[in-house]
């Protein structure tokens, strides 16, 4: 973990994400009793409603300002966008698995209006902050995640874990990570913790980076010449059509499996 402690601004971030962590885990009662497979899916669904936020947040705002200023984002925009496609598809992949109820769906309305209305005004005021904030959030998703594995791995043979665990993921979830047709939950929650360690390491790494610098995880001039060029030196239609190719047949195949 980054250190909480070298500057001011890593200190608030982080007593922020201590005290967000404190209300979460109390509302989903993830700290009291054994952690069971209905326990993971609550935390889980409600998790992915809320970590799919600060994505959607920054692109947004990062998307209005470039508009306003009639500038490039410098590859920042599109990766956000992508972060946050990716939390929801986590929620789309868990929610096969637990339809929510009412007094759940209510829970999840409140919150995420309570935390994007924070996370939107926060952002407007200080990205730095909201993305090391980010950060620490995404560590902890992991350690949850890595807890989540080792309680399949450790469940006793039969027990609803350990049977849950080897059950086949949902075919959206297969498809999405290409797991292929014997993916199982807990290549599921695999993929999940790997996603949530590289937007991790994305928001810590994009913190405090100048804004007339260019992404070094996410260069746009490296797109385009892919959209341009293509790897193998063709240029023109052919090249731009070849470089759409994987997310059309991404698509399609998630639209088979929904």
């Amino acid at each position: 973990m980054l250190s909480p402690y070298s500057t001011s601004n890593n200190r608030s971030s982080f007593a922020t994400m201590s005290c967000v962590r404190l209300v979460f885990n109390t509302a989903t009662l993830w700290n009291f009793g054994s952690i069971n497979k209905e326990k993971i899916l609550n935390h889980a669904i409600f998790l992915e409603t809320i970590a799919a936020i600060p994505g959607m947040v920054a692109a947004i705002i990062r998307h209005f300002r470039s508009l306003r200023n009639m500038t490039r984002d410098r590859g920042m925009l599109n990766m956000f966008l992508e972060e946050a496609n990716n939390e929801r598809m986590h929620l789309l992949t868990f929610i096969r698995m637990k339809e929510p109820g009412t007094v759940f769906r209510a829970a999840v309305i409140g919150a995420k209006f309570g935390f994007g209305g924070f996370f939107l005004a926060a952002y407007m005021i200080n990205p730095t902050w909201c993305h090391r904030f980010v950060g620490y959030v995404e560590e902890e998703a992991c350690h949850t995640y890595t807890r989540i594995l080792h309680k399949m791995e450790d469940a006793p043979r039969g027990s609803e874990l350990a049977r849950w665990k080897d059950k086949d993921a949902p075919k959206i979830a297969r498809g999405y990570w290409a797991m292929g047709e014997d993916g199982t939950v807990y290549d599921e929650m695999k993929a999940v913790r790997a996603d949530e360690a590289k937007h991790r390491d994305v928001n810590h790494a994009v913190s405090g980076l100048p804004d007339n610098v260019i992404n070094p995880l996410y260069d746009p001039r490296e797109k385009m010449d892919v959209m341009l060029k293509g790897h193998d030196g063709k240029g023109g239609k052919q090249a731009w059509r070849e470089s759409f190719m994987p997310s059309s047949v991404l698509l399609l195949s998630l639209m088979a499996a929904a």
